[in-house]
C-alpha cells in the first residue's frame, strides 16, 4: 500500500519506520524547516506542495491509497490542507494527533486562543520563559515591559532585543533542568502551546512546583479526518488489509 506521511514529528517518524518494516510503501513529507531533521525509513519529499490544489494533485499522481497527518499540532495550514485535498482526490485521511496537557492540582493555567491573546495577558515586568516556537513571536516581543527567555531549536531570522534572551537547545528537557532554570531566570510566567507529549511536558511540573504562572494557547481546529492519538491506533486506523 502507497502511504503519505505529513511528518516532522517523533511519532512521524516512528510510524513511517514502523509500515516500512511491514512491507508498505511510504514517503514521508517534510516542511524543511529543521536545518538537521532526523530522517526516517523509506521514501523523503521535502518543501510544500502548493495548497490544497498541489497536494490533492500530488495525491493523485503519486497514486497514494492513505494519507496520515502526523505534523505538530500547531502545524497550522497544512493540516487544513490535508483535510480538504483527502476528501478532494478520495484519500482517506488518518490524523494522529497527541493527547493534550491537562491542567492538574496545583496549576495555574490561563487558556487563551491565539498568540496575540498570550502576549497581552502578560503582566507589565513579568520574566517569560517563552517556548512557543519561532511562528509569532514578534507578537511578544513587542512587550518592552516584559523580560523574555526566547527557547528555540533553530536559529531565530530575527535578532532580540535588550529586554530577551536567546536560549537554543533540542528537548527532552528534564524535570530538574526546567527547575533550575526558572529559579535562575526568575521566571513569573511560562507561555507555551499546548503540544503534549512527554518530551517537553516537564515545565509544566516545574511551573507547578515554583507557582509560575502559565499562559497555555490552546489547539486550533482542522477539518475533518478519523483521528487518533497512539501509533497504534493510527496502524488500525489506516486498514492496511483492505
Amino acid at each position: 500500500m502507497k502511504i503519505l506521511i505529513l511528518g516532522g514529528t517523533g511519532e512521524a517518524r516512528e510510524l513511517a519506520n514502523r509500515l516500512v518494516a511491514l512491507g508498505h510503501d511510504v514517503t514521508s513529507s517534510l516542511a524543511g524547516r529543521t536545518q538537521t531533521p532526523k530522517l526516517p525509513e523509506g521514501g523523503l519529499r521535502m518543501g510544500k506542495f502548493g495548497g490544497i490544489p498541489g497536494l490533492s494533485a500530488y495525491l493523485r499522481a503519486a497514486h497514494i491509497d492513505r494519507l496520515v497527518d502526523a505534523t505538530h499540532p500547531y502545524a497550522g495550514q497544512i493540516s487544513i490542507n490535508a483535510s480538504a485535498a483527502a476528501q478532494a482526490a478520495g484519500v482517506p485521511l488518518v490524523r494522529y494527533m497527541r493527547p493534550q496537557w491537562t491542567q492538574q492540582v496545583g496549576d495555574d493555567w490561563i487558556t487563551v486562543e491565539t498568540t496575540a491573546e498570550a502576549a497581552a495577558a502578560l503582566p507589565p515586568s513579568a520574566d517569560v520563559l517563552l517556548t512557543t516556537g519561532h511562528a509569532w513571536i514578534e507578537q511578544f516581543l513587542e512587550r518592552d515591559d516584559c523580560h523574555f527567555v526566547v527557547r528555540l531549536i533553530e536559529t531565530p531570522t530575527m535578532p532580540m532585543p535588550r529586554y530577551a534572551t536567546l536560549l537554543q537547545t533540542r528537548p527532552p528537557y528534564s524535570l530538574s533542568d526546567e527547575i533550575a532554570l526558572m529559579e535562575r531566570e526568575e521566571i513569573t510566567h511560562l507561555v507555551t502551546k499546548n503540544s503534549g507529549g512527554a518530551q517537553t511536558s516537564a515545565k509544566l511540573e516545574a511551573a507547578r512546583r515554583l507557582g509560575v504562572k502559565v499562559i497555555m494557547i490552546a489547539r486550533p481546529a482542522y477539518g475533518p479526518a478519523l483521528e487518533v492519538a497512539s501509533l497504534d491506533e493510527a496502524i488500525a486506523a489506516l486498514k492496511l488489509d483492505a
